[in-house]
């Protein structure tokens, strides 16, 4: 009989989510074991763009400056709604990285999984879920010859996941109304058409008789083709992509001189968007493309999951731990099911702007939003709510600035200058002190750093208390004096209820 293992948590899946939350997991001291049904990572184009606001959670852990070394060459150009020919202006949204930043997916999963390994993470690779078996106390998990006993299970194996089709969950929303290509190609020589660097995405895609075409550079002789037309609806099996389509794609487009190498990887997309109703299911959770899938227009979905992954892996770890406040987990969903249906409504808005084959009507509300697009404060909407720097959570308190995200100030602490996000790499929440308000001495709970500082710009507060995901959930201004019992009652409301660190 095959023993069975026992592990805090398991993550299925080693994509961008799940090794984002196995390395949070890890970084927490959680006993995590990811189990990955390929025998290997896929050196995929797809899912390749960090928008903003992920940008700046992963500086905040360390991980972006790896990632950037690994990024495609582009132009400073601001991010696109529905591929109209205006960029989004995210520099009124104070961050340091207002341009989207082209990382082939594949990169990302490396990155990712070098850092969660060296925590304490595991990846176990050709370990197909094949039953999941939830209980009061835990999950029973077998894959491929393991048997594996966890805590809880977190479930990151993609739109078609396993999981949730063992559990039986319906996964509601629309059905996919076309098809199209998406593939990783070598080109032995290429014609003036073909793009030297990626630019807005305006000036990437190109249409022609119903048809779509897009060439993104990935650095040499590498580059991401995307193609279709809007009346190639989905088919129950789409067979693979062939050589000769993807010839006859970049020849129509690109013109004869444009030759093809070789084909590194080819699958086809749709654009369904669904989303499970609950993203919890007792000891099973789901995050990531699990839990919802949309359109993929302006790379929304790894950053989804990527963000799910910071907002889930401290409360999971919290909870594990026995510190965590009544209903920490299951703010989880409270927090993240919303934020991914703004998504798939803003998604499927775009569909209808993007097609490549648009009617008159079509093109009357494209034109009338290119206009819009103009107006500073149309911009500035839509610029947050792409790249993420818009969110807000409805955390509980009166304070304007709950449940906002903080940019990435300049700080001056007695060991010297520093930034905001150079205090994060721990994982801890931070209790940010701007105006030596909090009281000398305060004992303050596990996980929590107090950092006292002063900052040139204006903060917006004296105190704040931020989460392990860049989030304020609470907030005191220099005219209210900051009590020592205050901030413990926020401490245990909001992150731990656990003793004093040591």
């Amino acid at each position: 009989m095959t023993e069975i293992e026992t592990t805090e948590v398991v993550v299925v899946g080693a994509g961008p989510t799940g090794l984002m939350l196995a390395y949070e997991l890890a970084l927490a001291g959680v006993e995590t074991l990811v189990l990955e049904k390929l025998s290997r990572r896929v050196e995929q184009v797809k899912g390749g763009g960090i928008q903003p606001r992920t940008a700046e959670l992963l500086e905040s852990r360390g991980l972006l400056e790896p990632l950037l070394r690994r990024a495609a060459p582009r132009e400073p150009a601001g991010g696109h709604f529905a591929a109209l020919p205006v960029p989004l202006d995210c520099t009124p949204w104070e961050t340091r990285h207002p341009f989207p930043i082209a990382i082939p997916q594949g990169e990302v999963e490396k990155v990712f999984e070098e850092r969660a390994t060296a925590a304490g993470a595991r990846v176990l690779r050709e370990a197909e879920v094949s039953e999941v078996e939830p209980d009061d106390d835990g999950v029973a998990v077998r894959a491929r010859g393991h048997r594996v006993r966890a805590r809880y299970l977190v479930a990151c194996d993609g739109g078609h996941s396993t999981v949730r089709k063992l559990l039986g969950l319906p996964f509601p929303g629309r059905p996919g109304t076309h098809q199209a290509v998406l593939a990783g190609v070598r080109l032995s020589s290429v014609s003036s058409l073909v793009p030297r660097e990626i630019g807005h995405m305006s000036t990437l895609l190109r249409r022609a008789g119903g048809h779509w075409a897009m060439l993104v550079p990935q650095g040499g002789d590498r580059y991401g083709l995307t193609f279709g037309r809007a009346d190639t609806a989905p088919t129950e099996d789409p067979g693979t992509v062939s050589r000769q389509e993807i010839t006859t794609a970049l020849q129509a487009f690109y013109g004869d001189e444009t030759v093809l190498d070789a084909v590194e990887n080819a699958s086809r997309f749709s654009d369904a968007t669904r989303q499970l109703d609950h993203y919890r299911a007792g000891r099973v959770l789901f995050a990531g493309d699990a839990a919802h899938i949309h359109p993929p227009l302006g790379g929304q979905g790894i950053n989804l999951g990527i963000q799910d992954a910071f907002n889930l892996g401290w409360k999971l770890a919290a909870t594990l731990q026995g510190r965590a406040p009544d209903g920490l987990l299951d703010s989880y969903h409270a927090e993240r099911h919303p934020a991914a249906a703004r998504v798939l409504h803003h998604t499927s808005a775009q569909r209808v702007l993007a097609d490549p084959n648009p009617d008159e009507d079509v093109r009357a509300l494209r034109d009338i939003f290119t206009d819009l697009l103009r107006l500073p404060d149309t911009n500035r909407h839509l610029a947050g709510l792409m790249s993420g720097l818009s969110l807000r959570y409805p955390l509980p308190g009166g304070h304007p600035l709950t449940g906002q995200r903080v940019p990435d100030a300049d700080l001056v602490t007695d060991a010297g200058p520093t930034r905001l996000s150079a205090l994060s790499r721990a994982g801890h929440a931070l209790l940010l002190d701007l105006a030596g308000a909090v009281p000398a001495g305060l004992p303050l709970l596990a996980r929590v750093d107090l950092v006292r500082a002063t900052c040139t710009a204006d903060p917006g507060a004296a105190v704040l208390l931020i989460r392990p995901d860049g989030y304020v959930c609470w907030a005191a201004d220099a005219s209210a004096p900051v009590d020592g019992g205050v901030l413990r009652a926020a401490i245990a409301a909001h992150l731990s209820t656990a003793g004093p660190a040591t």
